[in-house]
């Protein structure tokens, strides 16, 4: 069953570890997130973008398979299916197809107009039961061909989004999606702490959790950071094994790969990055 991923965050900030939110593109990448959260007895977030919900045959089989998976694996531990910046018409979307959980990024449009759109999904969302993310200051770099420019948040506009009633707020603070370059600055730790002193008890989300030295990690999480997002590193790992197997060769029959075979070192891989990043965050045994 998925759950809104409100009392799972606000069950974090309040113990100052954070829920990992794990981008999903397929079965495999799925299953390999839905397990270790099992075996970890964490709660979780299954992230998807509007482009990994497009490659999946729409959002509607997306939550399917998800809701479909936890029975038939007989996972216990709270899972959220959350849209991962979306646009307002993909949140509709995503609502109208089952999702738990969703994020408007309205990062791009002008204050007013972010404030307008996310009114009135709260209102939505509120009345379905479902969690929302809404975004002040775009997030830098380029994840599944959204990008932003690195901005950091104003912390007064901050408080005029998370005003609203959103579930949590993600804040650009100089982070980045993707590999972070050798001349990063590092995260705006004035900025986050100047966030969490107008928003209260507000779930703060940060995006590009990969790359992110572990030190910074912790202090973000306790400068009031719920939920961290981890994409790319699930992405590189997964490539890394799936490359390796098939240089060395393994399993050729004269018919070519079997698929199942394939994939596996892969998703072996994305177990491990998930199981520690949740060791990181403190989700351990919070389920």
């Amino acid at each position: 069953m998925l759950v809104s991923a409100k009392d799972m965050l606000n069950k974090a900030k309040a113990g100052k570890y954070a829920v990992g939110q794990f981008n999903i593109n397929n079965l495999e990448w799925t299953k390999a997130v839905l397990l270790t959260a099992e075996e970890m007895k964490s709660p979780v977030i299954l992230g998807v973008s509007e482009g990994a919900g497009k490659y999946m045959c729409g959002y509607k089989t997306v939550a399917a398979m998800v809701k479909n998976m936890i029975e038939e694996l007989n996972i216990t531990v709270p899972v959220a299916l959350h849209l991962d910046h979306g646009s307002y018409e993909g949140a509709m979307k995503c609502i109208e197809a089952g999702f738990s959980s969703i994020m408007f990024d309205g990062s791009h449009y002008p204050i007013d107009e972010n404030i307008a759109k996310t009114q009135e999904l709260v209102k939505l969302c509120n009345e379905k039961g479902l969690s929302l993310e809404a975004e002040v200051g775009s997030i830098g770099g380029e994840e599944d061909g959204v990008i932003g420019t690195g901005e950091v948040a104003d912390p007064k506009e901050c408080k005029a989004i998370a005003d609203l009633g959103v579930t949590m707020l993600a804040a650009g603070i100089g982070n980045i999606h993707g590999k972070y370059p050798e001349n990063w600055q590092g995260l705006s730790f004035e900025t986050l702490d100047a966030i969490q002193q107008l928003t209260g008890d507000v779930p703060l989300v940060l995006h590009g959790g990969t790359g992110i030295p572990e030190e910074m990690i912790k202090k973000a999480i306790s400068l009031g950071v719920a939920k961290i997002n981890v994409n790319t590193e699930c992405q590189l790992t997964f490539a890394a094994a799936t490359r390796k197997y098939i240089e060395e060769g393994k399993d050729l029959t004269g018919k070519g790969f079997d698929p199942r075979k394939l994939l596996a070192p892969g998703t072996d891989a994305i177990k491990a990055t998930v199981k520690e990043k949740m060791e990181l965050f403190g989700s351990v045994g919070k389920a």
